[in-house]
């Protein structure tokens, strides 16, 4: 029993964690939820449960290693160890990057290393989602680069064992990490960038800001907003500021427009309050007669009977990049009549939630084929075209949501066209190590020998 001490405490700690998190996430899928009219309810409530299974993966990977044998927990011993290594060394390469581009907005702060932590508490999810796929590979090919080079592979092979069982724990290690980037995927990696936005305005002395320059057309009655500038907590009552409303008659003729300073929401009542507000009246007629200016209204002028709330505003000013699998699915369940070319953004990356996180399994089927070495030569070779074939995923990727945000390609190949490319591709390769034919000796021999 003693060998599931670390699975138990694990997770002891992950219900630990879970219990301080999923509270405040509920409260936020409840905010959210009462904000938005047209959101998938589904979707956003099942917010806490993925918080909880993300908590949990730990002590799942935990349980996994303790139930496998001497060699199993032996190698998974020395690639989680690497994987430490190169995960942080990534991490730290990338803060100092970031770091520096931030720098001019976080000296204006007052407090830099508060300012700093929750900067980068923020991203944390967009952190791991980015490099934890490029840990994977680059940790594997050291491990497997080890264990060949001291003839510790023939050894294991030699005692009963095939390389795919040999290799097991990694394939294991890349479904977890699949499961992990996918729950952060979920919801909180897309909304990092937004959150990097509010941190800095906040360090710069600005006012934090969710969104600016907002125009929103509400699809149940012909009202046009037009929003200068969200406040983070719009969600709470905060006022909206540079508003203005056009109204049109249902022959899509204009009929008044209001301008107002300000515009709060009260989220008890559903009532807009709009100060410093002018309304223009444009009447009917032939000829038209002028508009009519008034200026003589209540400070604040108030409106009951108009059910926008600021969340539904502010929807379309946010870009399809920055919203989770709720958003996403939210918004295209409100706009379902868009034009394709509208919704093709959404699409696109509402795909790619899902299709990204396989690229935690696809690099390491990828570097398992061509890390693994018997003879006695090094495995640069093998390194180099894991290394260039992990860039083409990247650039691959990169190119196909670019085609497809713009609407040249369907989103859902666009977003799953590299996964297929490249998992046939590392299936290949597999295949071919199992059967003792690596892919580096066939492209040497199409390398003409010098005379």
């Amino acid at each position: 029993m003693r060998r599931f001490i670390i699975p138990i405490l694990l997770a002891g700690a992950g219900f630990a964690l879970a219990g301080k998190l999923v509270p405040a996430e509920q409260t936020a899928v409840n905010e959210h939820l009462a904000s938005f009219p047209d959101a998938d309810v589904w979707t956003h409530q099942l917010r806490p449960a993925v918080l909880t299974g993300i908590c949990m993966i730990p002590a799942v990977a935990a349980l996994f290693y303790c139930l496998g044998g001497t060699i199993a927990r032996y190698v998974t011993r020395q690639f989680l160890a690497l994987l430490a290594v190169t995960f942080g060394g990534l991490a730290v390469i990338w803060l100092l990057v970031d770091f520096q581009d931030n720098l001019e907005e976080m000296k204006a702060s007052q407090d830099v290393a508060n300012t700093a932590l929750r900067l980068y508490a923020a991203r944390l999810p967009e952190l791991t989602v980015t490099l934890l796929p490029y840990a994977l590979l680059l940790s594997l090919l050291f491990c497997l680069g080890r264990l060949s080079s001291s003839r510790e592979i023939v050894a294991m092979i030699q005692s009963g064992r095939g390389l795919a069982r040999l290799t097991f724990p990694f394939m294991l290690a890349g479904l977890l990490s699949a499961f992990l980037c996918a729950g952060l995927n979920y919801h909180w990696a897309p909304r990092a960038n937004a959150a990097e936005k509010k941190i800095l305005d906040t360090a710069r002395g600005l006012d934090e800001t969710a969104a600016e320059v907002v125009m929103f057309r509400n699809p149940r009655k012909p009202r046009l907003w037009m929003v200068g500038s969200f406040p983070p907590d719009y969600q709470k009552g905060a006022p909206l500021k540079r508003v203005r409303v056009v109204r049109e008659t249902p022959d899509s003729k204009l009929k008044s427009v209001l301008i107002a300073r300000t515009a709060s929401w009260s989220p008890s009542t559903g009532a807009w309050s709009f100060e410093d507000a002018t309304v223009r009246d444009v009447p009917e007629g032939d000829p038209q007669p002028p508009p009519l200016y008034r200026t003589d209204l209540p400070n604040p002028y108030v409106v009951k009977t108009w059910r926008e709330t600021p969340a539904e505003i502010i929807q379309p000013g946010l870009p399809a990049n920055q919203l989770g699998i709720p958003d996403l699915a939210g918004w295209l369940a409100s706009n379902e009549g868009r034009k394709p070319s509208t919704k093709a953004p959404y699409l696109t990356q509402w795909h790619h939630r899902f299709a990204q996180p396989f690229n935690c399994l696809i690099v390491v089927l990828l570097a398992t084929p061509l890390g693994v070495v018997f003879s006695r030569r090094g495995t640069s070779g093998g390194v180099a075209i894991a290394v260039f074939l992990a860039a083409g995923l990247l650039f691959l990727t990169t190119f196909c949501l670019s085609l497809g945000d713009a609407g040249h390609l369907q989103p859902v190949i666009a977003a799953w066209l590299p996964n297929l490319v490249f998992g046939i591709l590392a299936l290949y390769l597999f295949r071919r190590r199992l059967a003792g034919r690596p892919i580096y000796q066939t492209i040497r021999r199409l390398i003409p020998n010098e005379a």
